[in-house]
């Protein structure tokens, strides 16, 4: 279990795949995995959920990423990003079809990369939130109950914060802020961002 926003990138040029990479980790994310192909980034999201997916479109020469991507829509409830070389129409319309939050196109313009990633998590947390947020509610249904500091933090992740913008917010530290995130895991029983989000919409 990490308090990070994790991202898996899925690239099969493996020097862009590290200096995506090395872009997230400098930026405050935690890259939940590396893929590679196809077959390795659907047994990872079989067994795990990152907050968000960035996505190459062509994988060894073919629209795999497509396929990924139908892949999450169907089975996930995650925000992808598309990376990609590829501009035109039909692959555009292609990518359309499968809903993205975005799509970044090859050589990536790390400062496009963050701001599209800012912009989706933000969009995807409202999208899976429809309500307001109500403390009350929320612990109507808990037996151990979110204190005022750790809904502070529920609110950061709701807007999209990463740990270091929360930090900030709040003014407390980083690790704070991951001792928080901890435990609103562990009293809400969930393991990632996105989980935590479907369960307080359940709750209110």
């Amino acid at each position: 279990m990490s308090s990070n926003i994790n991202i898996l990138v899925v690239e099969d040029e493996p020097i862009i795949a590290e200096d995506i990479a090395g872009f997230l980790l400098e930026k405050g994310y935690g890259v939940a995995e590396i893929c590679y192909a196809q077959e390795d980034a659907i047994d990872f999201l079989n067994q795990n959920n990152p907050d968000l997916v960035l996505l190459d479109i062509n994988l060894e020469g073919n629209s795999e990423g497509i396929e990924i991507a139908k892949y999450i829509s169907k089975n996930k409830n995650i925000p992808f990003i598309f990376l990609t070389s590829y501009t035109d129409k039909k692959t555009i319309d292609e990518a359309k079809q499968t809903h993205p939050m975005g799509y970044i196109s090859k050589p990536i313009d790390f400062n496009s990369l963050f701001s599209t990633i800012e912009i989706s998590l933000f969009n995807f947390s409202k999208m899976l939130m429809n309500g307001n947020l109500d403390l009350d509610k929320i612990n109507t249904n808990l037996l151990s109950k979110i204190t005022t500091k750790e809904f502070d933090v529920i609110k950061g992740i709701y807007n999209g914060r990463n740990n270091k913008q929360i930090a900030e917010d709040t003014f407390v530290s980083v690790n704070t802020v991951k001792t928080h995130i901890k435990n609103i895991y562990d009293k809400l029983n969930v393991h990632s961002r996105s989980e935590l989000l479907a369960m307080v919409r359940s709750m209110i």
